[in-house]
């Protein structure tokens, strides 16, 4: 994996996700957040999945165990994202199964509900 294409893309999705929330504020729901970032980021040009399916494999089995990346982005970055009161370790543990399942080294935990995005922003490695 290429770091300065990994730190590029992710450049791209926070200079979206500054954009929406400087337009949207705090106080919505995830879903709106989540609709405005996946507009902001395809009107970028970055190729992204919205709700993407992830399949758990157990024991050479493939289960449909309900899980749903936010957005993916590149293939290569998984957003989630939030509208809460601050980040517990639940949200974390929720990427990092994320990051595991789907493969992908770097991801980002977004939570719109803050006065200042730079205050709802974690980056995750696996």
């Amino acid at each position: 994996m290429n770091f300065t294409e990994i730190n590029h893309i992710t450049e791209q999705i926070l200079k979206c996700a500054f954009k929406v929330h400087s337009e949207l504020g705090p106080g919505l729901l995830e879903s709106a957040y989540e609709e405005c970032l996946y507009y902001e980021l395809k009107q970028s040009g970055l190729f992204v999945e919205k709700q993407k399916a992830l399949p758990l494999v157990y024991h050479e089995v493939r289960l449909d165990a309900g899980y749903r990346i936010d957005l993916l982005v590149e293939n290569k970055v998984v957003i989630e994202i939030k509208a809460v009161e601050a980040f517990t370790d639940v949200h974390t543990a929720q990427l990092l199964t994320y990051l595991k399942l789907s493969k992908c080294k770097i991801g980002l935990l977004l939570n719109f509900n803050v006065a200042s995005l730079k205050n709802g922003i974690k980056r995750l490695a696996n």
